[in-house]
C-alpha cells in the first residue's frame, strides 16, 4: 500500500481545522436563524433543538408590525451610508496630504490624530453630547453623522497605504501640469481602491452596529436607527426571542451583503498590504 505523502497529510489536517473552525463561526449565525423562525413551544425546548420542526415566518411579521423596523433600516442605511462616503473622501484626502504633502506643523498633526486613536470612545460621549446639543442637533441625522465625518483610524489607514505609491509618480504627474487635487483623483484614487474598499467595510460595519451613540442623542421612535428598535424587544419582565433574532437577522444581512460585494477588493488590500510590507 502506498505511503502517503507528508505534504498531502499537512493538507488533509488544514483542511479538517479550516472546516472546524468555519463550523463554530457559522454555528451562532445558523442558530439565531433557526430560532428566528421557531414557534415558541420549541425555542423553550430543553435540550435544544439544533432544527426546526414547525418553522413559522411569524417573528419577522410581527417584527415589521408591532415596531417601526422599516424607518429604522432607513435610518440606520442613509447613516451608515453617508458616514462611509465621508469617510472614504475625507480620509483618502487627509492620507494624501500627510503621506505626500510637506507643511507646517504635519508630523505634530499627525501624532496628535495618533494619540487621539488611543483615548477610550467613553471619555468622549460627555464632550460630544454637549456639543451637539449646543448645536441643537438631538434627535437629528447631523448628530449622527457630523461628529464621525473623519475617522482617525481611516486617515491612518489611508496615509499607510498611500506612502507606499511611489514619489516618481507624483512627480511625473506634477511635470505633466496636474494640479495637487488632479494628482488625487487620477493618480491616487485608482491606486488605493483596496485601500478604500477595507475602509468602507469597516466604517459601514461599525455605523451600523452602533448603539451608544444613537442612543445618547436620538430620542424619539421615528429617528432610531436598528439596534436601537431591536432593544426595545428586551422587555423588562419577557422578552421575545423570536423576534430578537428575526431583528438579529435583519441587522445581519445588509452587513454580509456589503462584504460580499467588496470582498474582492478587501482581499485584494489585505494581499497588496502583505506583499508590501
Amino acid at each position: 500500500m502506498p505511503k502517503m505523502k507528508p505534504e498531502i497529510g499537512w493538507r488533509i489536517c488544514l483542511v479538517i481545522l479550516l472546516a472546524i473552525g468555519a463550523t463554530v463561526m457559522i454555528l451562532p449565525y445558523y442558530w439565531m436563524f433557526i430560532t428566528s423562525i421557531k414557534p415558541p413551544e420549541e425555542i423553550h425546548t430543553y435540550p435544544p433543538q439544533f432544527f426546526v420542526r414547525h418553522p413559522t415566518w411569524q417573528p419577522y411579521v410581527d417584527l415589521f408590525r408591532l415596531l417601526p423596523m422599516g424607518r429604522s433600516l432607513f435610518n440606520s442605511l442613509f447613516v451608515a451610508t453617508a458616514v462611509t462616503l465621508s469617510n472614504v473622501v475625507f480620509c483618502s484626502l487627509a492620507g494624501y496630504a500627510f503621506s505626500k504633502l510637506r507643511f507646517p506643523g504635519r508630523d505634530g498633526m499627525f501624532f496628535t490624530l495618533l494619540a487621539s486613536m488611543m483615548i477610550p470612545w467613553q471619555v468622549n460621549l460627555i464632550p460630544g453630547y454637549l456639543i451637539v446639543r449646543s448645536l441643537g442637533w438631538l434627535n437629528t441625522f447631523w448628530a449622527l453623522i457630523i461628529p464621525k465625518l473623519a475617522l482617525p483610524f481611516g486617515i491612518f489607514l489611508c496615509r499607510q497605504y498611500i506612502m507606499s505609491i511611489p514619489n516618481d509618480l507624483i512627480e511625473a504627474a506634477r511635470i505633466d501640469g496636474c494640479t495637487e487635487f488632479g494628482i488625487y483623483r487620477r493618480v491616487i484614487l485608482p491606486l488605493i481602491t483596496p485601500a478604500l474598499a477595507t475602509l468602507s467595510i469597516f466604517t459601514f460595519l461599525a455605523q451600523w452596529n452602533d448603539f451608544v451613540w444613537p442612543l445618547v442623542v436620538i430620542h424619539s421612535s421615528s429617528m432610531r436607527t436598528v439596534p436601537l428598535t431591536i432593544s426595545v424587544l428586551n422587555g423588562q419582565f419577557g422578552t421575545n426571542f423570536a423576534m430578537v433574532m428575526a431583528g438579529a437577522v435583519v441587522v445581519t444581512v445588509p452587513v454580509i451583503a456589503i462584504f460580499l460585494v467588496f470582498q474582492r477588493q478587501f482581499l485584494k488590500g489585505v494581499v497588496l498590504t502583505t506583499i508590501r510590507e
